[in-house]
């Protein structure tokens, strides 16, 4: 009898990518997936270490599983809390059969479970096959990495730099998912092609852009930096159908903006967005911004609070700052109380529920083409999958297909729909 396999994925779509190219490797070697971690011979917990937060939920979810697992099966934590705490995860969680990097083959003790008994490179794991898309759309991972030095993030002392993968492989990726809807992300994804500019093109993601835009009905871009939204990257998105602008901003005032290393201000992604919505007036923004950040005054709140309410952008998050070790940040002054922190975060969601309710409420009697993810549920190319609201179809409409509905209700972030 086959062994069976669970995977429980924390954190951002680019660890899903990952998990999926796990899942991959464990199919092909003959290993089948349960749903039920009480059944499995492997459990392996893709982890997330990008904020304190999210590093909890981590060890939470571990340790939940450790509870679960029936005796004799195997415990593996990978992803990026293995990658960043490897041997102190190993030291305090001798539960845990084997902590594995990114590089490590996940091993369930007789027989290695990847294409080797050697570590695979970093790469290897972004071009291992993937199975079939379960779902009407699927993420596709472009790049691996980080050249980028902002302040408050980690992610590049354990991620690495950027490595953009070939146009081929991803396309290949892509008809492999047979997905309706394709959904590029990295950690810098504006700056795909940039370290292989000899091998892609010019180092533009836009040949990119345009090649799965050519083989899938929707294409889909998650994290822009905002330097790097060129006309020409726009013009690419908008001709993809799905005028979708997820905005990697984290604040506006100028003088906090440069304490992050970042680059920008208000004024100017004020800008850049009006610029969008005179090109396309349907375009639809999503954005984050950290709270709290060393050294955020009354003012630079304010700027936000002001930004938030002239740029209207569909959706946001806000996300109190966490210090991170190793990170610019950890060094800075003008840290801000936690009590503080909280009551500008309610203060930024309570604005932004009221910018994002009016903008569904102003859809209410418009025709949209939608995608139906599930029975009853479908999305339209204004939201992203699992971060957005939804809209209710009706049940009879074929999941995976495109149709044509119209908005009679809104209720909060989601949207009611009848056949058209």
């Amino acid at each position: 009898m086959a062994q069976r396999f669970y995977v429980e994925t924390l954190g951002c779509p680019k660890n899903q990518v990952d998990s999926d190219k796990l899942i991959g490797t464990l199919l092909a070697d003959g290993m089948m997936p349960t749903d039920d971690a009480a059944l499995a011979d492997l459990v392996v917990v893709n982890t997330c270490a990008f904020i304190d937060e999210a590093r909890k939920e981590s060890i939470d979810t571990i340790l939940a599983l450790e509870d679960q697992r029936k005796d004799g099966a195997r415990l593996v934590v990978t992803g990026c809390m293995a990658e960043r705490y490897g041997d102190e995860l190993a030291s305090a969680l001798p539960e845990v059969d084997q902590v594995a990097g990114f590089g490590v083959p996940v091993n369930l003790g007789r027989k290695p479970l990847s294409i080797s008994d050697t570590p695979i490179p970093l790469l290897d794991l972004l071009n291992l096959p993937r199975p079939k898309s379960s779902s009407p759309w699927a993420y596709v991972k472009i790049a691996e990495g980080c050249d980028r030095n902002c302040g408050f993030c980690a992610i590049p002392s354990f991620r690495g730099p950027q490595r953009s993968r070939d146009v081929s492989s991803i396309l290949d990726e892509v008809a492999q998912l047979e997905a309706q809807e394709i959904v590029l992300v990295a950690q810098d994804l504006a700056s795909y092609g940039k370290d292989r500019p000899d091998e892609l093109g010019a180092g533009s993601i836009v040949p990119l852009v345009k090649a799965v835009s050519a083989v899938s009905p929707w294409t889909r871009l998650l994290y822009l930096y905002p330097s790097d939204l060129t006309d020409e990257l726009i013009d690419a998105i908008l001709a993809t159908d799905v005028p979708y602008f997820d905005l990697s901003l984290q604040h506006v005032s100028k003088r906090l903006l440069r304490r992050m290393r970042r680059w920008g201000d208000g004024d100017r992604f004020l800008r850049r967005i009006g610029d969008i919505r005179g090109r396309q007036p349907g375009a639809a923004f999503r954005s984050n911004f950290i709270v709290g950040y060393p050294g955020e005054t009354e003012e630079d709140h304010d700027q936000l609070l002001r930004f938030v309410e002239q740029a209207e952008l569909d959706w946001c998050g806000f996300f109190a700052y966490s210090a991170e070790e190793g990170t610019y940040a950890v060094g800075l002054d003008g840290a801000v109380d936690a009590g503080l922190m909280h009551e500008r975060l309610g203060e930024l969601r309570e604005l932004q529920d009221d910018v994002t309710a009016r903008r569904r409420d102003a859809l209410i009697g418009t025709s949209v083409r939608v995608l139906v993810d599930e029975v009853g549920v479908a999305r339209s190319a204004r939201e992203a999958p699992e971060i957005d609201g939804i809209i209710e179809v009706p049940q009879h409409l074929e999941v995976g297909r495109f149709h044509t509905v119209r908005i009679v209700d809104a209720l909060g972030p989601d949207l009611v729909a009848e056949s058209n």
